[in-house]
């Protein structure tokens, strides 16, 4: 016998609400000797113990540090009282995976990372979480299995990345997509392409404007999940391993308190989300990811309310890529709290909801420190734009909804004839040919949540387009999405999609569209009678995947209207009906 109490008796800790029944008691004997061989202790196993997540990866920057910072989240969770247990998933890179056949897996990636966590916490009894996040799916992931699993937990974002430096101008990944749109159209030459891509991304972080990753993270804090001003904090910044540090000792707080995720997200804080999106001209990924979110918890929430938020909230960040600074420049500015204040001066936010750090967003709002001089966020008073960044369109090309991102171009109407591609490959291979002109209205179709399948992005297209300088002289819609890097008139989401029989798979070369953002409207100016002809003709294409993750995503998604979530989704509805 050991010359020592054995461990069977003692009283179990409070926070083990959970994991209690993984460890304690001779019945888990055979659990905890394997537990054992990986390292832990009699005494780490008697704490709650607390899975910290990470999505660390090697092909890309963006997430690039979180093994790092892993360390950190779990010396504060140790720290205060708890065993740490890290875990990893996968992440997509959109930037590296843009362009080619690989970028469809990108948003389906979002539902894998969801349900890694949930299966990894599920499977191990783990009594929170802390979930380190970076390029765009892991964060709406993250959250996403928050709210599935509601035990205590946050989430932090690993950071942006500095931006790159080339003659005299800041650069990021989408300067080299323009660029490569400036290349094709003879405006710079092949050695200046070289240097621009050489120096646009100087490190670790995710993309540094105010496109999806650094819009999402925004989101989280306005949210409640993610600690008040941590995510902010740059990837490189030496200050990012005292915030995971700060992460692992406030999760801990939240499981001895019994804090859950659905304690701290409500209908006001998905608002409040939407605010900042509005708010920071963002991307319009954000409407996607935060419909997701809001199903995850189960909170009502609808396509047109985004439009209405964006209605009465003014853009007051500056932020690329329809302003002039990246996510650095926020965060030396002061950090989005300043966005919080400008907003809560209109009550434009419920600044009474409690976030993950204890504190309201009116106190954190309260407690933020401006940098005496800074232009990236300006007064409510003087805002850069009177109406958020986005818009929900409806109208005969679009019954269901679709997005338009406001921030960073002026128009608000555009007609013109239908330039018709069945994929963005087709499309990008048109650009390149310089068979897109003036006046046309773009139309990328059969890319989906269904159709693509995935849904994929049309940065190369998009950024193509402003760099051989159509970008404000067209439009382009898509039952896809748009990089949060898009600028310009671009319409995304577009509902029903053209795999499943919506009106964008009616339309035709040289058709006439409509889009009024003024009215809300996108329509198709194509008479009835025709349009009922070529609906009667129109059959759906087979699938593109007939077996694997692709296909079975394709089966199993719903409208990009709905968030283009795969739990209650299509299959569940036509099984509930049948």
């Amino acid at each position: 016998m050991p010359d020592r109490p054995l461990p069977y008796g003692r009283p179990t800790d409070v926070g083990k609400r959970h994991s209690s029944a993984l460890t304690d008691g001779p019945d888990r004997a055979a659990a905890r000797a394997m537990l054992k061989a990986v390292g832990f202790t009699d005494d780490d196993l008697a704490k709650p113990l607390v899975g910290v997540a990470t999505t660390w990866i090697e092909t890309m920057p963006c997430n690039l540090n979180q093994r790092r910072l892993a360390e950190f989240v779990k010396q504060g969770i140790r720290e205060s009282g708890g065993t740490p247990m890290e875990f990893n998933t996968i992440s997509i890179s959109d930037g590296v995976s843009m362009g080619t056949e690989g970028m469809k897996a990108s948003l389906i990636s979002r539902e894998v990372i969801a349900d890694s966590i949930e299966l990894v916490v599920r499977g191990h009894l783990l009594d929170g979480v802390v979930c380190l996040v970076g390029c765009d799916k892991t964060i709406p992931g993250a959250a996403m299995a928050l709210a599935r699993l509601d035990v205590p937990g946050l989430v932090l974002y690993n950071g942006t990345i500095y931006p790159g430096h080339y003659k005299g101008r800041d650069l990021e990944v989408v300067s080299v997509f323009e660029a490569i749109g400036a290349y094709r159209a003879g405006r710079i030459g092949l050695e200046e392409l070289y240097e621009i891509e050489s120096a646009a991304c100087p490190g670790a972080g995710a993309c540094g404007g105010q496109f999806t990753a650094n819009t999402m993270s925004t989101a989280m804090e306005f949210l409640g999940l993610s600690p008040g001003g941590l995510n902010g904090i740059p990837a490189e910044d030496p200050k990012k391993d005292a915030a995971a540090q700060r992460a692992g000792e406030l999760a801990m707080t939240l499981v001895r308190h019994d804090i859950r995720p659905s304690h701290i997200v409500t209908k006001g804080a998905l608002e409040n989300a939407i605010a900042s999106v509005a708010a920071t001209g963002g991307s319009t990924n954000g409407v996607l990811h935060l419909l997701a979110i809001a199903h995850e918890f189960g909170i009502p929430l609808e396509l047109d309310e985004f439009g209405t938020i964006a209605n009465r909230t003014p853009i007051v960040a500056d932020m690329r890529p329809g302003g002039r600074y990246v996510a650095a420049d926020i965060y030396d500015a002061g950090g989005v709290a300043l966005v919080m204040r400008e907003l809560l001066k209109r009550d434009l936010l419920h600044g009474n909801e409690r976030t993950v750090d204890g504190r309201t967003i009116a106190k954190i709002a309260a407690d933020v420190v401006e940098t005496e001089g800074q232009k990236v966020v300006v007064p409510i008073e003087t805002p850069i734009k009177p109406v958020g960044g986005l818009a929900i369109l409806r109208g005969s090309l679009a019954p269901d909804g679709c997005v338009v991102k406001l921030a960073g171009h002026e128009r608000l109407h555009h007609r013109g004839p239908a330039r018709v591609f069945d994929s963005e490959t087709e499309c990008f291979q048109a650009v390149k040919e310089r068979r897109i002109v003036a006046g046309d209205v773009v139309v990328v179709r059969y890319e989906g949540p269904v159709g693509g399948p995935g849904m994929q992005e049309m940065l190369s297209v998009t950024a193509a387009l402003q760099g051989e300088g159509l970008g404000e002289a067209v439009a382009l819609l898509t039952d896809g999405r748009f990089s949060g890097g898009t600028h310009g008139l671009m319409i995304g989401h577009v509902a029903p999609e053209a795999a499943l029989g919506g009106p964008i798979a009616l339309v035709r070369e040289g058709d006439e569209i409509e889009i009024d953002v003024t009215a809300g409207r996108m329509d198709l100016l194509v008479d009835e009678a025709e349009l009922a002809r070529r609906r009667a003709a129109w059959s759906a294409p087979a699938p593109r995947y007939a077996s694997g993750v692709m296909a079975k995503y394709a089966a199993l998604v719903s409208s990009a209207s709905e968030g283009a979530i795969t739990t209650g989704s299509r299959l569940d509805r036509a099984l509930r009906q049948d």
